[in-house]
């Protein structure tokens, strides 16, 4: 039986240019992006506006999920067990890319063959990029790319799109990182002996070419019976997996092509179609028969995986270097883009975070934590400086509730509503108007009420098809504070991952004060359990936010890393790595960096009257 899968559209309607900017003033503006926490000695500080409160392959270990979301939500809280399991994740994962390199697996079967539901179960325990080039050609379309404009007009003309242009998109998106250092799985493709020949010339290869085969009528059977819920996504058989009750039932669908007419003619493209490529693969060609339960289908495929990674680590990692070069920007960027203080920051920068933010979450989540925060102060990304800025914060937020939508999850993408009654009804201003946008972004027809839902903060909006609740900048306002609507979803959420973004949990004076005394520690102390699982932020000079001095970055699994900004000749400049921390960084050993101080032991005595008054007051 297929597999439900979530089919994403392109980038969303809404984009970092599609709101006014604020009548506020700029030295306001300046102010509010300004906070000083961090010297680096005469007249250096540390920006931090909104934010006090965005992969190396993932394992499969013992038989654990990679998506598994259980796991208590208490379990990371003491900083000593977040400081050792990272360390072990480094570690773990270190070992790992040493002893072999990413798989590389090709998979063809025909329409109702089981394909969908054996490339779900492949990328959840072996991690691997899944690349369908139906998909791909959809998405390179809607993103506008280079690619994509080119098939467009093909398509607007009701012309196939030449192999030609299919076959460069392949190629660019297993070019990518992710693909890179995950390994991949290309799902259907290559259909044609001239596809297949344009791959070889590339240097594409695959490790292992899986055929799953099933008999025709079975085939037809699986088709013709095969209904979904359009309330839920979940997909039905009616002789093999029927619905559960009869209200159920009485919703399901058929696809328009789900007939044994069409599904014959479907058959026939596939078997020419594979008929093509195979001489291409023979060497690597495992057939495996897809006429049984899909538990038992994996079981073999899942061996024929296991075989190959044995195989790859007694011959030790190869020598062989990629024929797919990196991006070249990647190179160029060493380890982080430049000119972040340019807005409207180009898509590729942005991009860029959006894909850093989702592989860190992703790996928190693997590891089954399950309240995150994600820190990410760009000045593209804080709405703080210009509400028009909430724009990319809403493309961020939708890449990534898409990254877990792409896995199968049912993710609720929540910001804050009113927060009182009558003419005290309001939320901040930075959040005004927020929940429409969302609602009016493209998620995409098969996928808006499937896989994302759209939500408020508060107990009450957790639904128990909901597997995880992404929070966009949870934000306490004048007199009123977020923070108990946000304690009460956590506690309904259970086990499920909450993840909150760019989040501003500082009390604001209510009247007479009231919100800075009762209760304060309480709500201090449940603001600082949130897992910081990203975070980056620009280091900038005293009183502007221009030049930039560095950066402060940590993406989950790896420590935090200091950078220093260099200007090079050229109007060009660089990020420099300075150094690493297991633990957030403090002021002065941000600026122990920067100026290349030796690092201060934590534990030695205060000098001067610091130290004395220390030891008299003991």
């Amino acid at each position: 039986m297929a597999a439900s899968v979530c089919t994403r559209p392109g980038p969303p309607l809404v984009s970092a240019s599609s709101f006014p900017c604020p009548s506020s003033s700029s030295a306001e503006r300046t102010r509010a992006s300004n906070v000083s926490l961090t010297q680096f000695g005469s007249g250096f500080e540390f920006s931090t506006s909104v934010s006090e409160c965005m992969s190396a392959r993932s394992l499969s270990l013992g038989g654990t999920s990679r998506n598994s979301f259980l796991g208590s939500s208490h379990s990371l809280r003491q900083g000593v067990r977040c400081k050792s399991l990272r360390k072990d994740r480094i570690s773990v994962i270190a070992e790992a890319k040493a002893m072999t390199r990413p798989l590389r697996i090709m998979i063809a079967g025909a329409p109702a063959s089981g394909k969908g539901t054996q490339c779900e179960m492949i990328v959840e325990k072996y991690g691997l990029t899944h690349i369908s080039a139906g998909d791909l050609l959809r998405a390179e379309v809607a993103a506008g790319s280079d690619n994509g404009k080119l098939a467009k007009e093909y398509m607007t003309k009701g012309l196939l799109v030449p192999s030609e242009i299919v076959v460069k998109m392949v190629i660019d998106r297993l070019s990518q990182p992710d693909a890179q250092e995950n390994g991949w799985l290309l799902d259907g493709y290559p259909r044609s002996a001239e596809q297949a020949q344009a791959l070889e010339d590339a240097g594409i290869r695959p490790d292992l070419f899986i055929l799953l085969e099933v008999e025709d009528e079975i085939l037809i059977g699986r088709v013709v019976n095969r209904r979904m819920d359009p309330v839920t996504g979940k997909i039905y058989h009616l002789l093999y997996a029927p619905p559960e009750n009869e209200e159920i039932a009485a919703r399901l669908t058929q696809r328009f092509d789900d007939t044994e007419e069409k599904a014959r003619v479907r058959l026939v493209t596939h078997y020419a179609n594979v008929e093509a490529v195979l001489g291409f693969y023979k060497d690597v060609t495992q057939h495996v028969d897809g006429n049984r339960p899909k538990v038992e289908v994996f079981a073999d495929i899942d061996k024929l995986l296991l075989e190959l990674q044995q195989k790859e680590s007694e011959e030790g990692p190869s020598n062989k270097l990629d024929s797919i070069p990196a991006p070249s920007n990647q190179d160029a960027w060493r380890g982080i883009p430049t000119k972040l203080n340019t807005t409207p920051h180009s898509r590729e920068i942005r991009e860029y975070f959006y894909k850093d933010v989702c592989r860190a979450a992703k790996k928190a989540v693997e590891d089954n934590i399950t309240k995150l925060k994600i820190t990410l102060l760009i000045p593209e990304l804080n709405p703080e400086m210009d509400v028009y800025r909430i724009g990319t914060l809403l493309e961020l937020i939708r890449e990534l509730a898409f990254s877990f939508a792409d896995d199968g999850k049912r993710v609720r993408v929540c910001v804050q509503g009113s927060m009182g009654q009558g003419i005290f009804a309001g939320i901040p201003l930075q959040l005004a108007g927020v929940r429409q946008m969302l609602e009016r972004m493209d998620w995409g027809d098969d996928v808006k009420g499937t896989f994302i839902n759209i939500g408020a903060v508060g107990g009450a909006e957790v639904k128990p098809e909901d597997d995880m609740f992404i929070l966009m900048a949870p934000q306490n306002a004048v007199g009123n504070c977020i923070i108990d609507d946000l304690k009460a979803m956590v506690e309904a959420a259970g086990d499920r991952p909450v993840i909150i973004i760019n989040p501003k949990l500082k009390d604001l004076p209510g009247s007479g004060g009231n919100m800075q005394i009762q209760g304060r520690e309480k709500r201090m102390e449940f603001a600082a359990s949130f897992f910081q699982c990203y975070h980056f932020r620009l280091l900038y000079t005293s009183g502007s936010v221009y030049p930039i001095l560095g950066a402060l970055r940590m993406a989950y699994p790896g420590p935090y890393e200091v950078f220093k900004r260099v200007d090079l000749e050229r109007a060009k400049e660089e990020y420099v790595l300075l150094d690493t921390f297991e633990e957030e960084p403090t002021r002065s050993e941000i600026g122990d960096a920067y100026y290349g101080r030796p690092r201060k032991d934590k534990n030695a005595a205060l000098e001067g009257v610091w130290g004395f008054l220390s030891r008299v007051l003991g």
